[in-house]
């Protein structure tokens, strides 16, 4: 048995590198949402791994891109502070799209930041061999990488090693949480973030990214089992009949997925109520962005 060790682990990538998925895989138990959809995860999600005697907290932060809006701009806010604020950054680039432009500019903000970081080329399952040492060439000049992994978060083929690295050079430390616990995000917000995935992988082209969940009330009941109010929030009138779906049968469908999802996560009984607002600046409001745990100080 070796030292106790605890600290932060960050990964950064681009949209749909596959953050979420890596993170749930290094901690054994789904923690963040997942979906086809690039940007997907908004805010800084932590999870918590363990590899033998060391706890690796790991942030999952949203993917880096260009902003556009406020919502934008708080997002790729968050994962430039889940950087600064790590003992380690892992780097997680798709193998399919490569040094892409995307990629390319959180390498060279890693670079100026003088934040070296662990590289692990994800989904090299779904690309021939002989694309990958070129890559890792390009990506070794273009950056400053400690160590090069080349895994699947699908599979889970490297992921034990990857982990097992970034254990170990973790700083030698008291544990942060109890062994058993995998998260630290607030149950209110974990409920959210479920009914949204489900709305991410029920929904098409651009309304996902145009809607946002709060759990507006939480009410335990006598029995052990809990309701849940949320707010589905949609910025257009004409989007709100989307979501509802012909007689309701979508907002239906959504609800009842989320519904044995959650019973799963919390273990209990859960009685969901989804209800769908319109509020046509949501994604500008301060308040509504630090409710889906984003910074308001923009």
């Amino acid at each position: 048995m070796g030292p106790r060790r605890c600290g932060f682990v960050a990964i950064l990538g681009a949209p749909n590198a596959g953050k979420s998925t890596l993170t749930n895989r290094l901690v054994g138990s789904k923690v963040t949402i997942v979906s086809p959809k690039v940007q997907t995860t908004r805010s800084r999600i932590t999870g918590i791994a363990m590899a033998g005697t060391c706890q690796i907290v790991l942030v999952d932060t949203p993917g880096i891109f260009t902003p556009r809006r406020r919502l934008d701009r708080a997002m790729v806010k968050a994962a430039w502070s889940g950087a600064r604020d790590a003992d380690l950054v892992v780097l997680l680039v798709d193998a399919q799209r490569g040094l892409d432009e995307d990629t390319a500019a959180i390498v060279a903000g890693l670079k100026q930041a003088g934040r070296a970081a662990v590289l692990a080329l994800n989904k090299i399952d779904a690309v021939p061999a002989v694309r990958l040492l070129p890559l890792t060439e390009a990506l070794r000049q273009a950056g400053d990488f400690t160590d090069i992994f080349m895994i699947s978060a699908q599979t889970g083929d490297g992921v034990v090693d990857l982990r097992d690295h970034l254990a170990s050079r973790l700083p030698e430390g008291p544990w942060l949480y109890d062994a058993d616990q995998v998260s630290i995000l607030p149950e209110r917000f974990l409920a959210a973030e479920t009914t949204r995935e489900k709305l991410f992988l029920n929904l098409h082209q651009e309304l996902p990214y145009q809607l946002s969940v709060e759990t507006e009330e939480w009410t335990e009941r006598d029995d052990g089992s809990v309701r849940i109010d949320q707010i589905i929030y949609v910025q257009r009138e004409n989007h709100r009949p989307i979501v509802l779906g012909k007689g309701g049968q979508q907002i239906k469908a959504i609800g009842a997925a989320s519904r044995l999802e959650l019973e799963r996560l919390l273990e209990r009984r859960v009685h969901l109520f989804l209800h769908v607002k319109v509020r046509a600046d949501w994604a500008e409001e301060p308040a509504r962005l630090g409710a889906i745990g984003l910074s308001e100080d923009l």
